[in-house]
């Protein structure tokens, strides 16, 4: 009777179980980042109606993933699991109700409990995950080169495929990097971006998809991009004792739309200057000939200034973009002086060009450079004492004061016609300014970007010194002892040279500080030929100074209205195309260019000015010596051709 029982309760027990729920008998060893299957299936399939299979963890009792319903309900997982943690739903009819975790975390180690329900009865299986230890850090950014037109955005990609989660990743850093330079992009780190980190060519120009980080992305926007951000980037990403980095390399960067204006603008202005020198020359006496010399005076030189313009939106530093665009601008007013065509002009207009055209370009060019050299010295001038802030605001101020008066001298007694005893007065102290405007120029540079420590001995014995140097009533003096007009007036050359040449190098030691110090020393030496030249056009003494009728040389003329503007297109064009080409800038200022040109310019009006006699005579010389030749090679002709026709008729 008792074994009878005893098979009874344990059939009752087998039938009653229905189904049994297998698991694996070991743990789950899975690397991190990998994908697991947790097995978990039943010996026969058992029917998709009212079948519910839930998979939580043991020890949290977390929802991991849940069949119900006949389908797979991803919207009561925990959120950790979501997207992670998937059935493979087309064997669970089959009775295979394993779930599949993809990347694997190391907080996912732990005991997972199967459970499964089918009409009345149910059963259920525990597995375990434990992680391995190796750590995984994976960076990739694009497999192929970026190429964009300047001005447009660009994204650098780079992810980061890891177990660490997004927000504990220490620090993801942005560098520009190549065999010349290492330049930082943009850092991230403490979970937030810092823009200050970046060098000051990117501030403002890269940024983050914020949204884009929880994911693992760490790409970058980069904004209006130029010529010199072609190169390779590097994403370096640092978690613990990981890192890993990977590269985006940017190039074939296009013209942009303002560029290519550039080029137009350039070609233009060189062929304008081209065309216009073409049609002077075959129309020599034509009552077009005037109007098309002013053509060549203005149209190629406003052309280069919109070049500038332009130039220096899209590439150029504000320094050279103002200091060139100012000196295209004015440049016909020396032009006019220095043409050969001046006595075609009558009146008022004629004394106004032979007297003031000149000046006019140096004071207004004077003013410009100043207001950018102030803007500089601003930045500076925070970390001065009190004193020199002060003593810096004032030789600003003084010469912003001569240059003042002198544009209202302008305006006022020339084309407003006023004479009165104020303009009289406006006008001398720009005068008695403008003699010792090289000292004021070498101080307010002295005092901003040198160094200070000896301004009181410049102040007392250097200024009076050049004040002495730049006075012409010092040179007629040496009458008295009997010196000649020529000696005079060659002594007064060589000692205007000799201040040139100190002042020059005064300018050089004083803008080492300067980021531009090479720029800015070309601009100051061409401001310091135009004042020679104002100061010999402008002496008091007839023998000084030149005459007012000296003659202009063609040939001068056309090195200033062709010449110069064909060289500094010329070097404005390859500047561009090298630079969106090599992703660099050659030169890196074209005032290197534009300046050293234009002095040269001056420098030849100045000695055809001095010098104009001896220059005439030996054009004439010349001209001559070529006339001879000529003569005697059409009378060496005449005489063989009489030969070689009575050879012809009697071979």
């Amino acid at each position: 009777m008792d074994l009878l029982m005893f098979i009874f309760v344990a059939a009752v027990a087998v039938i009653s179980d229905g189904f049994t729920v297998h698991g694996p008998s070991d743990p789950l060893v899975a690397p991190l980042g990998s994908s697991v299957v947790l097995p978990c299936y039943v010996d026969e399939p058992l029917p998709v109606k009212d079948l519910e299979v839930e998979w939580r963890r043991t020890d949290s009792e977390a929802l991991v993933h849940l069949y119900q319903d006949g389908e797979s309900r991803a919207e009561v997982q925990q959120e950790d699991y979501q997207d992670r943690a998937n059935f493979f739903t087309d064997q669970i009819q089959h009775g295979n109700f394993s779930l599949r975790l993809d990347n694997l975390r190391a907080e996912d180690e732990g005991e997972y409990t199967c459970k499964v329900y089918s009409q009345q009865d149910s059963g259920e299986t525990v597995v375990q995950i434990k992680v391995d230890n190796v750590e995984r850090l994976l960076v990739s950014g694009s497999s192929r080169s970026i190429s964009a037109s300047v001005g447009e955005d660009v994204t650098l990609n780079c992810s980061v495929d890891s177990h660490i989660k997004p927000e504990h990743i220490e620090e993801v850093s942005w560098r520009k990097t190549d065999e010349k330079e290492d330049i930082p992009v943009l850092l991230y780190q403490n979970n937030e971006a810092l823009p200050d980190s970046s060098d000051e060519q990117y501030r403002d120009r890269v940024e983050f998809f914020t949204d884009e980080i929880p994911k693992g992305n760490f790409s970058l926007r980069l904004k209006s991009v130029r010529t010199e951000d072609k190169g390779v980037y590097m994403c370096q990403v640092f978690a613990g004792r990981l890192s890993a980095n990977a590269t985006v390399v940017l190039e074939k960067l296009g013209f942009s739309a303002l560029q290519i204006m550039v080029l137009i603008l350039s070609i233009a202005a060189s062929g304008s200057a081209l065309l216009l020198c073409c049609l002077i020359y075959c129309i020599s006496h034509d009552d077009s000939f005037l109007r098309l010399h002013l053509s060549l005076v203005l149209c190629p030189n406003m052309i280069m200034f919109f070049a500038f313009v332009f130039w220096g939106v899209s590439d150029g530093s504000v320094n050279e973009t103002v200091c060139c665009s100012a000196l295209y601008f004015l440049r016909p007013l020396l032009l006019l002086w220095a043409a050969p065509y001046i006595n075609k002009f009558t009146g008022k207009i004629k004394t106004w060009i032979q007297e003031y055209s000149y000046v006019a370009e140096y004071v207004v060019f004077s003013f410009v450079v100043y207001s950018a050299l102030f803007k500089t010295a601003w930045q500076k001038l925070l970390n001065y004492a009190e004193f020199e802030r002060v003593v810096i605001i004032v030789l600003f101020s003084i010469v912003f004061l001569s240059c003042l008066c002198k544009i209202i001298h302008f305006l006022v007694s020339e084309i407003g016609k006023k004479t009165r005893r104020i303009i009289k007065i406006i006008d001398l102290v720009a005068d008695i300014i403008f003699e010792i405007l090289p000292t004021l120029q070498f101080m307010i540079l002295f005092y901003t970007f040198g160094s200070t420590g000896g301004a009181g001995f410049i102040i007392v014995v250097i200024l009076p010194v050049f004040m002495m140097m730049t006075n012409d009533r010092w040179f007629f003096r040496c009458r008295r002892v009997g010196c000649s007009r020529s000696v005079i007036r060659t002594v007064m050359i060589i000692f205007t040279l000799v201040m040139n040449a100190v002042m020059i190098g005064l300018y050089i030691m004083t803008l080492e500080k300067t980021t531009d110090p090479i720029g800015w020393g070309c601009v100051l030496v061409f401001l310091q030929i135009l004042w020679t030249v104002m100061k010999f056009t402008d002496a008091t003494f007839s023998y000084l100074r030149l005459s007012q009728g000296f003659q202009r040389f063609v040939l001068m003329y056309v090195f200033g209205s062709v010449g110069v503007v064909l060289l500094t297109s010329a070097a404005l064009i390859t500047e561009l195309i090298l630079k969106t080409v090599n992703g660099d800038r050659t030169l890196g200022d074209l005032r290197f260019i534009v300046f050293p040109v234009e002095c040269l310019f001056v420098v030849s009006v100045l000695i055809s000015g001095l010098f104009e006699s001896k220059i005439a005579s030996c054009l004439k010389s010349c001209q001559d010596s070529v006339r001879s030749r000529r003569v005697k090679r059409s009378q060496q002709n005449q005489n063989q051709n009489p030969e070689e026709t009575e050879m012809l008729e009697n071979p």
